[in-house]
């Protein structure tokens, strides 16, 4: 079942979406396995700290990595035009951060919903191109199939950009 907060979350901002239930999956790539998709149609979240202060929400293909030396540049570049200071450094958030910061959702099942947690959302190139996409639902069990127009949509600012690289 769907996190109440999730299910507001998408009914207020008018999304359309399909609730998918499968196996526990505690990786985009095994979900991607388990549901028989594309591995580009299947959305890994990702929550990267800036400088350990900022933080932002990615979502990329299940079948890459982040680039995360893109996304700094991406920022910065963001930062510059805001007459901003540069972030010096780019990682993945805590653990513990994360535990404090997304009540209700599983460790690793984020949804790529920036403007839920307040958090600016950048979007891989990639994960525009499929008709529908599957993203994390919040439970290991629980996915969202929704259009990338959809995500878009309820992510009013999201930052679109070549955020990923192949897997090493």
């Amino acid at each position: 079942m769907l996190s109440k907060t999730i299910q507001k979350f998408l009914d207020a901002n008018k999304i359309k979406y399909e609730v998918i239930e499968h196996k526990t999956v505690y990786t985009a790539f095994d979900k991607a396995s388990t549901l028989h998709a594309k591995t580009q149609e299947v959305g890994k979240t990702v929550v990267v700290s800036l400088d350990g202060k900022d933080y932002a929400l990615g979502l990329i293909p299940s079948n890459k990595n982040l680039d995360k030396k893109k996304v700094l540049s991406t920022f910065n570049k963001l930062r510059a035009k805001a007459k901003e200071k540069n972030y010096k450094k780019i990682d993945f958030a805590k653990e513990q951060w994360m535990k404090n910061n997304f009540k209700g959702v599983k460790m690793g099942a984020t949804p790529p919903f920036g403007a839920l947690y307040k958090l600016p959302f950048f979007m891989d190139n990639a994960m525009a191109k499929p008709s529908k996409i599957i993203v994390n639902g919040g439970e290991y069990e629980l996915s969202i199939k929704l259009s990338p127009a959809s995500l878009i949509k309820i992510n009013s600012d999201t930052i679109k950009g070549g955020f990923s690289m192949a897997k090493k």
